[in-house]
């Protein structure tokens, strides 16, 4: 038995999640609704790694700011920022284009019979108050990760600086080496939660397969596939963008396959937040970077979620018999842009946004229900692009770090010669 477990924990973990997916498929298909039988377990590992998202965000964060300077932090933060608007605003530039090309929905006609209630959005200025928290304990309870960022910033800025004063420094010291051994512990915790993560996603796939059925993919089938289509090329465009830079795509998809597959599965940029922190590691990137900007992004920036609100405003106007016109294209682009951020860490954000935006450019919202039929299929995709394109941006944020970095290196060497 001790030797059949040590097979399984030395098996590559990629390979164990793709076996998985395939078994969990396949149960399914075969089992039908029965599947849901499978379903404690795929809760089980969103619970596990929702379970680790407040240590590694807090601890990775304040040891990441006193491995910089407040003004580097600064700089990193001001490109990440505008790095996830523009990223956000090219997918529904993308996503729209794509289904402009393919015209997902054409033929199809609302019967009147579907409803939705439009969920409540929270709004763009509430969305950024909550980076403040009101209530340090509410903020890591009700899981708002903006407040845990800046929670984690804030009391990072205050050890480095303690570190840096004469009285406080040794007590800074030492709060550091506590804070990085908690840091560590939350690492070694990870590893083991890893072993489960392939029971996990058969779980969750079969329960999937087996509750969404042959007929729901089949009747939408156009639909998910100018969805998957647009996902795609957003990927060719990362791969382009990481090509300008000087970055391997093929080393980046090694060491990211498995946060990618994870959110594919899960549907949960948060819960595969600890996956994607890992990640960064094993690409070599600066702590004090991927500790602040993949939080961030998992809140924040929605790349998958921006080409979904694109296809369905294209998809609910074919179907209303209004194709959307030029200006409604470029409303779809502002309003999307601002709702993917304005929805930050709402549960169902995809629905919410998608309802958001057809109510402002006054779509069909019955089409909402239409959409919640797959809303699985469709949520996969687009999750496992939202959790793509921060790694991404993290990774070409970093670039021009190490560019910089170098620069400056030089200009210091040519400096005594001249």
């Amino acid at each position: 038995m001790k030797a059949l477990w040590n097979r399984y924990a030395n098996a590559s973990l990629i390979l164990k999640i793709t076996i998985a997916l395939i078994l969990g498929i396949t149960a399914g298909l075969l089992m039908g609704e029965q599947a849901s039988v499978f379903a404690p377990l795929g809760d089980l590992l969103i619970r596990l790694l929702t379970f680790l998202i407040i240590p590694l965000i807090l601890f990775t964060l304040i040891v990441g700011v006193n491995q910089t300077t407040i003004s580097n932090l600064g700089r990193m933060g001001g490109k990440v920022f505008i790095y996830y608007t523009i990223s956000s605003a090219v997918a529904i530039v993308v996503g729209l284009a794509i289904a402009t090309i393919f015209q997902p929905g054409s033929g199809m006609k609302l019967d009147g019979s579907e409803t939705f209630d439009v969920p409540d959005n929270p709004g763009f200025v509430n969305v950024l108050l909550n980076i403040v928290p009101s209530n340090i304990v509410t903020a890591f309870t009700e899981m708002n990760l903006l407040g845990i960022i800046f929670t984690a910033l804030v009391f990072g800025i205050a050890i480095s600086a303690m570190r840096g004063s004469e009285g406080l420094n040794e007590l800074g010291n030492h709060l550091l080496k506590t804070i990085s051994a908690l840091n560590e512990a939350s690492l070694f915790i990870l590893k083991g939660i890893l072993q489960f993560v392939p029971i996990g996603v058969f779980a969750i796939m079969a329960k999937t397969v087996g509750s969404q059925g042959v007929d729901t993919l089949l009747s939408l089938g156009g639909m998910i596939g100018v969805l998957y289509a647009a996902l795609l090329a957003q990927v060719v465009l990362y791969i382009v963008a990481m090509l300008l830079f000087k970055v391997n795509p093929l080393t980046f998809f090694k060491h990211t396959r498995t946060p990618i597959a994870t959110a594919f599965v899960t549907q949960s940029s948060a819960g595969t937040l600890p996956l994607s922190l890992t990640a960064a590691h094993d690409l070599g990137l600066p702590r004090s970077l991927y500790g602040f900007s993949l939080p961030l992004g998992a809140t924040v920036n929605m790349d998958g979620a921006a080409i979904r609100i694109a296809v369905s405003a294209v998809f609910a106007a074919n179907i209303s018999g209004n194709p959307l016109s030029l200006t409604d294209m470029l409303m779809v682009v502002l309003i999307g842009t601002l709702a993917s951020i304005g929805t930050a860490g709402v549960p169902g954000a995809g629905i919410v946004m998608i309802a958001t935006v057809f109510v402002q450019l006054g779509l069909p919202i019955e089409a909402v229900a239409l959409l919640t039929s797959i809303d699985a299929l469709i949520g996969m995709g687009a999750t496992a692009l939202n959790v793509t394109g921060d790694l991404v941006g993290t990774t070409l944020i970093s670039r021009t770090e190490k560019q910089k970095s170098a620069s400056k290196e030089q200009a210091e060497e040519i400096a005594p010669h001249s």
